[in-house]
Formats: structure tokens, C-alpha cells, sequence
């Protein structure tokens, strides 16, 4: 088991370990899922447990690694793996010595020495091996310095012999509480530190028929306490770990401050930490929607258009029977992608599926994916957290909401999981109708970048404008309405690092995988869904039944109803088809009023819609199918609303 606090390489050390991918961020909060594998020397299993900052739980990412540690010790002998930043051996020692509690056999890697280095920090590994009784390693896992012995499985792993001594009354019921677990029960110690220091009655009842008696002993002994029996617990165990660093932490000199550490300063600057945000999203969005959404786009669809389309038609019509060829391809003499074909037509997996999903989403998908992995790897994450702290204030939040939504940018199924990170209720399922909401995943960010970028400054300022207001908004109100109250923000920042280019092409290669094998599969649903509605002549009635809504309050063509049905599969294959629907108007030098009017409310409308399927059910994996059903609820129709508004508001100041 790989265990440590966020942001340390445990996830850079189970890919070595493994060499399997597993995300590997610059910025808290990355291993929210648990990812297992096998270790390629040895076959034996790997497990990444989420970042944790101490076996106490505050949240529930750090209470799913302290369940797994104890069903694992219950279940065997689990060697555990703690991994801590050699800058900042303070947190990871504190966690140390709850795993030693724990008599789990372990041994420590200290990582990140070269940084240690730089800010003039030398620990004495040998020492924290004497202390703790086990194996200590030093490593730089980017460079795959010091990591041969951890991967070719030569580590040594036995219980540590440090512990904690607390105060007197919190040993005697230490003891008193030892001595009523189960005697096969590893790690007693550490389980009854934790139930004094929480009262969970999962941990309690671990005493079985004595229960009571545990829960009585900690009532009483909380009574002899002014300040909470958590907070007595810690401040022994910091005392402990203060100790601990002072004997093996030298300084070698002051701190060498190279331009990296400048401008991680500058990037959490009141004032210019947002001139850098801003920046930031500029070089984003020209990479994106210019070149991404731009040339290479327009170079996929060319293929598409004449080749691939037109060649899958003549090989269809010269191969196939004449009724299967009027099945697949539509009538003789229909031109390619125009007529009621299954593959190339209309609403053809050929002519409208891949070339949707391939010559649109793809490049731009790819591309997105490219800056949002050098935003993770270079440690700018974290510092935009900073930067955005107080807006998200004002909604309820803290700066440290703004991961998950930050996440949502690359996929808001993902981003939902990882609402695991914060710690209150309230704030988990706030931020969740946000990414439901209004948040864009970033094959749906991408295409709506590569349509804005054909329009005017003004047009773009609009869609953006639109939908930090809706956030802003729906934030505020779900922040007065829903119960309980928002947590302080407590978030480490880590160094600004030069991105790995290795690390770069491995997360987007994986993330390209993810969408061809998640995302393809649903475009090609989608449309024949669309294709068999034509086909029974249902999807005019569905035209006619929306055109209240499309037409007459979004102002928009008929076959936008079309983008819309498909919409509630992905969001993104919506985006798409507007992109398509849209495609002759943004190729004009000078895009029509009327046109632009319809694009900003057509790609606001879409952000706001409902969540793709995916989202969906992990929204009702992660807070229930009842929450799930009332964000729906309101999701849909204010979404219209929104979009009607928004372009009753157009027409009336430009038309």
C-alpha cells in the first residue's frame, strides 16, 4: 500500500512500481479513486490510496485510506509504503507515526530531495530509520533517482518501534480500551487512539461485546478535558513529530529562490495573481480554439468531406446489394451524407458519427488536453485555487472548490468524484450542481472554443460572461439554501515545477484513450437514435413539438432540436452539432449579427444543459438518486430560461 499526504508521488511511484498509468498531478486531491495494480518484479498487488494528511479523517477521500488501511490489516499483513516530501518532513513524520501505531509492517521513502535541496533542507535518513526502527529510502521519482531497490522489490518492510507517549490519563485508556479489542486484532494501539480521539461507532464496534464499556471509558475520560480529546491527541503527536524533525532536519544554507519560485509568487498576487489567470486562459484558448479548433480541424473534416465520406459511399454502392445499399447509403444517385443511410447519410455513423467524434472533438479534445496536463504538472492549479479563494467565498465555498471545478474542464465525471476533497456536505453537493450546471467538459470546452474563436471579442466576452454570472448566481443561492456551513480553506501549494514531458504525453495519451473508448461509443448511439427517429418519422414531430422553445424563445433554427436530443447523451456531441449546424456562417469573413446572436445563445444554452449520462449516474453514485433527480430538475428548464433571456436581451440592443 502506497500511503502518504497529497501531492507527495505516490501515484508517480505505484507507475513505476506497476507501469501502469495512474494520474499523476502536480496539485492535492489527484488519487480521490483507488487505483490497484500489480508490481511488475514481484506480481504482488499494488494499492494507491488517496492523499491524507492523517488518519483521523477530515474528509472523505482521508477517511477511504484510513478504512482501507484497517480492512487490509484485518484482512492480512499489509506492508505499507508511506511517502512523504523530503521539504516538508513535519506532516509526513506525523502520519508516520500513526501508521507505527498502527503496527503495520512499513518502511518510508523520503522524495522530492532535490527540491529539499534547493531550499537548503539535508534530512538524516539514517536517523529517521533508527527513530522509526524501519527502512528509509531517499528518491526523486521524476528522475527515477534512488527508486531501483522500491521497484525491483529489494525494500524491507517491518513494524516501526516509535510511539507516541501522551498525556497520562490518554495512555491509561489507551490501555483500557487495548485490552477490551479482540487480541488478534492488529494494531489495537492506534485503534483505540482513534477511537478516542473520534468515537466512530464503526471503530467501537470493533469491541464487539464491549462496546459500551469502550465508549463509556472515552466519555469519561473526554470530561477531564477542557478542549476535545482530538485536540489533545494531535497537539501530543505534533510535540512528538516536532521532536523528531528538529534531530534530522539541517539546514545547509538559505533557500535558493530561482525564477520558478518568483513566479509562483507572482501567480497568487491579489492583483497580478488574476493578470496571470488571465493570461494563462488566453494562451489556453488560442491553443485550443485557434490552432486546435482552427487548423486542425479544418484539415480532419477536409479528409472527411472529400475522402473518407465520399470513398465509404463508392464502396459501399459497389460492394453491397441493391436494398442493402439503399439501407446503408440511401437511394442511388443520393449525394454522399445527404440521404437516410445507416453509415454514410444524414445521420450516418460514417458521414455524421466519426466525423463528429474524429474531424471535430478529437483534435480539439487533444489539444485541450495538452495545456490542461502542463497546467497540472507545472503546480499553477493550487495557485489559481489562491487566486480565486474570495470569489468562491461568496458562494459558499473556498478556493479549494475551485480543484473539482478546474477538473471539470478535463471531464465532469471525474471532477464529481473528486468532490470526495471537501470536507463539508453542503460544500460536495454545491459544487456538484455547479459542474452539472455550467461547468463544460473539455471536448464540449473545446468545440465551444473553436465556434467563439470565428466570433467577435464581444461574442465570446458574452458566452464567458453568461456563465461565470449563472455560477456566481446558482452558487450564492444554493449557498443560503442549502444547510450547514463552508470549511476553512487549508490547501498546500506546492512548488512551481518545470512539466515533464514524458509526464505530458502519457496523461494525454491516456485521456485521448478514455474518449475514443468512452465517448465514440456514445456518439455512435446518439446517432442512430437520430437516424432511427427519421426513419419512423418521429423526429420531425419532436421538431415540431420544441419549436416553441428553439425557435421562438432561443431564436434558433429548427435543427437545433436535433443537437439538443443528442445532448442528452454527451454534451459535447450537442456542442457538435451545433458546430456543424453553425459551420457555413462562422467560415464568412464577417459572421452575420444574426448568426453570432445565435451561436452565444445556441453554446450558453448547450453549457448549461443537462449532464451526460456518465455524470448522471455518478451523481447518484456519489450523493443519490434523490439529490441527482432535483438537480435535473432544475437543471433543464433553467437552462432554457437562461438561453431565452439571454437572447430576447441580444436582439434587443443588437438587432
Amino acid at each position: 500500500m502506497l500511503v502518504g499526504n497529497p501531492n507527495v508521488g505516490k501515484s508517480m511511484l505505484f507507475g513505476l512500481l506497476t507501469g501502469r498509468y495512474a494520474t499523476v498531478s502536480n496539485y492535492p486531491g489527484t488519487t480521490v479513486e483507488v487505483t490497484r495494480g500489480r508490481q511488475r518484479q514481484t506480481g504482488e498487488a499494488v494499492i494507491d490510496t488517496p492523499g491524507t494528511n492523517s488518519l483521523l479523517p477530515n474528509s472523505e477521500d482521508e477517511k477511504v485510506t484510513r478504512d482501507i488501511l484497517l480492512a487490509e490489516l484485518r484482512r492480512g499483513d499489509p506492508r505499507v509504503m508511506l511517502v512523504f516530501d523530503a521539504k516538508n518532513p513535519q506532516r509526513g513524520l506525523n502520519l508516520a507515526l500513526q501508521l507505527a501505531e498502527l503496527e503495520a509492517p512499513m518502511a518510508i521513502v523520503a522524495n522530492m530531495l532535490d527540491e529539499a535541496t534547493t531550499r537548503g533542507i539535508r534530512l538524516d535518513l539514517e536517523r529517521i530509520g533508527e527513530l522509526f526502527g524501519v527502512e528509509v529510502l531517499g528518491t526523486v521519482a521524476t528522475q527515477r533517482q534512488g527508486t531501483g531497490p522500491i521497484v525491483a522489490g529489494r525494500v524491507a518492510f517491518r513494524p516501526s518501534t516509535a510511539r507516541v507517549r501522551y498525556d497520562e490519563a490518554i495512555e491509561a485508556a489507551i490501555q483500557r480500551i487495548g485490552a477490551l479489542l479482540p487480541a488478534d486484532l492488529r494494531g489495537r494501539r492506534g485503534i483505540a487512539v482513534a477511537i478516542l480521539a473520534d468515537a466512530e461507532p464503526d471503530l467501537i464496534a470493533l469491541a464487539g461485546e464491549h462496546a459500551d464499556e469502550v465508549a463509556a471509558i472515552r466519555a469519561d475520560l473526554a470530561h477531564r478535558y477542557p478542549e476535545s480529546l482530538r485536540f489533545a491527541i494531535n497537539r501530543g503527536r505534533a510535540n512528538a513529530t516536532r521532536r523528531i524533525v528538529e534531530e534530522v532536519t539541517h539546514r545547509t544554507g538559505p533557500a535558493t529562490r530561482g525564477w520558478a519560485a518568483r513566479f509562483g509568487d507572482l501567480a497568487m498576487h491579489p492583483a497580478w495573481g488574476l493578470a496571470v489567470a488571465a493570461l494563462v486562459l488566453f494562451l489556453v484558448y488560442e491553443f485550443v480554439g485557434v490552432l486546435g479548433a482552427g487548423t486542425s480541424v479544418d484539415f480532419l473534416e477536409g479528409l472527411f468531406e472529400n475522402y473518407l465520406t465520399p470513398w465509404s459511399d463508392a464502396a459501399i454502392r459497389l460492394l453491397a446489394p441493391e436494398p442493402l445499399e439503399t439501407f446503408l447509403a440511401g437511394p442511388p444517385g443520393t449525394a454522399p451524407g445527404t440521404g437516410p443511410g445507416l453509415l454514410v447519410g444524414e445521420y450516418g455513423v460514417i458521414s455524421m458519427a466519426l466525423s463528429y467524434s474524429v474531424a471535430i472533438v478529437l483534435p480539439i479534445v487533444g489539444y485541450f488536453f495538452i495545456a490542461f496536463a502542463l497546467m497540472e504538472d507545472s503546480g499553477y492549479l493550487p495557485r489559481l485555487a489562491v487566486v480565486l479563494n474570495r470569489v468562491f467565498r461568496l458562494m459558499g465555498l473556498n478556493g479549494k472548490a475551485v480543484l473539482p471545478m478546474i477538473l471539470g474542464l478535463g471531464c465532469d465525471t471525474m471532477a464529481t468524484m473528486t468532490a470526495r476533497i471537501l470536507p463539508s456536505r453542503k460544500e460536495r453537493v454545491l459544487v456538484t450542481l455547479l459542474l452539472a450546471l455550467a461547468v463544460p467538459c473539455s471536448a464540449q470546452l473545446g468545440v465551444i472554443l473553436g465556434m467563439l474563436s470565428a466570433l467577435s471579442t464581444w461574442a465570446s466576452l458574452t458566452w464567458l460572461g453568461s456563465v461565470l454570472l449563472v455560477i456566481l448566481l446558482v452558487g450564492w443561492l444554493g449557498s443560503k439554501v442549502l444547510p450547514g456551513q463552508a470549511a476553512d480553506f487549508i490547501l498546500e501549494v506546492p512548488p512551481i515545477r518545470r512539466p515533464a514531458l514524458g509526464n505530458v504525453l502519457v496523461k494525454t495519451v491516456a485521456r485521448v484513450e478514455w474518449y475514443l473508448r468512452e465517448a465514440v461509443p456514445l456518439f455512435i448511439l446518439g446517432t442512430f437514435i437520430l437516424w432511427l427517429l427519421d426513419r419512423v418519422q418521429v423526429l420531425g414531430g419532436i421538431r415540431d413539438f420544441a419549436a416553441p422553445v428553439v425557435q421562438t424563445a432561443l431564436g434558433l433554427p429548427a435543427e437545433a432540436t436535433d443537437a439538443f436530443i443528442i445532448g442528452f447523451l454527451r454534451r459535447d456531441y450537442g456542442a457538435a452539432g451545433l458546430y456543424a449546424l453553425f459551420h457555413d456562417a462562422l467560415a464568412q469573413p464577417v459572421v452575420p449579427v444574426e448568426a453570432q446572436i445565435q451561436v452565444i445563445v445556441s453554446m450558453v444554452t448547450i453549457t448549461l444543459f443537462v449532464p451526460c449520462i456518465a455524470n448522471t449516474f455518478m451523481i447518484i453514485k456519489e450523493r443519490g438518486a434523490a439529490t441527482a433527480a432535483w438537480m435535473l430538475a432544475f437543471i433543464f428548464p433553467f437552462a432554457f430560461l437562461v438561453g431565452a433571456a439571454l437572447n430576447f436581451g441580444l436582439r434587443a440592443v443588437l438587432l
